[in-house]
C-alpha cells in the first residue's frame, strides 16, 4: 500500500512540476485566439496561479519523501486532487468542454484523488 501510495503521490510531484513549468513560460496568451491580445491582468494571474501549481510540486516532493511523517496531510492532498478535477466538472457544466483531452484529465484527477484518500485510509 505504502508503495503505491508514494507512486501516486510522486505523479502528482511531477505534474505539478511539468504543468506549471508549461504553463508559467506558456502564459494566458498561449489559449486565447489569435486575434485577441493578451491583457496584462491576465496573464500576471494565469501566472501567478502557475507559478502556485509549480510550488506545489515542492511541498508533494517534500511529502514522497517524508511520506511516514505525515498521515493526515495526505488526506488533504487528495482532497486537493479530487478538487482539481470537480473545478474542471463546474467548467465543463458552465461553459462546455474544452475537448476530450481535457475531460480525460478531468476524470483521471478524480480518480487519482479518491485513490490516495482511499490508499491513506486503508494504510
Amino acid at each position: 500500500m505504502e508503495v503505491t501510495l508514494t507512486i501516486l503521490l510522486g505523479i502528482v510531484t511531477l505534474i505539478c512540476f511539468l504543468g506549471g513549468t508549461n504553463l508559467i513560460l506558456k502564459g494566458a496568451g498561449s489559449y486565447l485566439p489569435e486575434n485577441v491580445s493578451s491583457q496584462p491582468v491576465l496573464d500576471n494571474l494565469f501566472r501567478f496561479l502557475s507559478g502556485i501549481y509549480f510550488g506545489l510540486g515542492f511541498l508533494m516532493a517534500w511529502v514522497v519523501f517524508h511520506l511516514h511523517s505525515y498521515h493526515e496531510l495526505i488526506y488533504l492532498i487528495g482532497i486537493v486532487v479530487v478538487f482539481s478535477g470537480l473545478g474542471r466538472l463546474y467548467s465543463r457544466t458552465k461553459v462546455g468542454s474544452a475537448g476530450s483531452y481535457f475531460d480525460y484529465i478531468m476524470v483521471f484527477e478524480i480518480a487519482l484523488g479518491t485513490a490516495i484518500v482511499v490508499l491513506q485510509y486503508v494504510r
